[in-house]
């Protein structure tokens, strides 16, 4: 941990010029989506396409697979907030019942322990259940994002937490260092859309 500074401005002096920009364009992601500003879905198509290729170069194959779906889910999620809800006016910021979380929490639980036992048999993956959950858990709750759920902010801050000591164990400190950051804007993201859902009933 002595090594963290140094090994950040390391990282930061050999990142590539696209690298650079695929971060900068996942942070204004965040950022709009706390903001519920639909660019947020261009800076994630952006963004994931950019990963797509860079983890396909360096052989991280499952890595660009997931970007894949990413890019995917940015034309879901843009799709959503703008044309998604009965009328197509657009989702609007709401809650998920607790019988819904508790399916969401199951699903994420046996792909990691199916997943993450595969892994662990097969491969030489380092902490591959820790692995696996952060994967199957960023799946679904990029759905939520989608979708406008609440919580999916609750789950973005465990995920997020969970990522920055995988990372550091991996030695990419850059990435932990980032995903520091992802978790201090989870908690004004999860305020901002709060309040949005309280002030709704009101509007209506």
């Amino acid at each position: 941990m002595n090594d963290f500074l140094p090994a950040i401005l390391k990282a930061i002096g050999q990142m590539s010029p696209w690298e650079g920009l695929a971060v900068v364009l996942a942070m204004a992601y965040l950022l709009l989506a706390t903001r519920e500003s639909i660019w947020c879905w261009y800076c994630a198509l952006a963004s994931t396409a950019i990963y797509t290729v860079l983890f396909w170069n360096v052989s991280l194959l499952m890595e660009s697979a997931l970007n894949v779906y990413y890019m995917a889910m940015a034309v879901y999620g843009w799709w959503q907030w703008k044309q998604g809800g009965d009328q197509h006016q657009g989702v609007q910021v709401h809650r998920w019942t607790l019988s819904q979380h508790g399916f969401v929490l199951l699903v994420i639980a046996g792909l990691t322990l199916v997943s993450g036992f595969l892994l662990d048999r097969n491969t030489h993956a380092a902490w591959p259940y820790v692995d696996s959950f952060t994967t199957w858990a960023s799946v679904l709750t990029t759905y939520m994002v989608a979708k406008k759920v609440l919580e999916n902010w609750l789950y973005w801050f465990v995920i997020d937490s969970v990522s920055i000591g995988l990372y550091i164990d991996r030695g990419l400190y850059l990435t932990a260092l980032l995903f520091v950051a992802y978790v201090i804007i989870v908690f004004f993201g999860y305020q901002a859309w709060r309040r949005h859902e309280q002030q709704l009933p009101a509007i209506a």
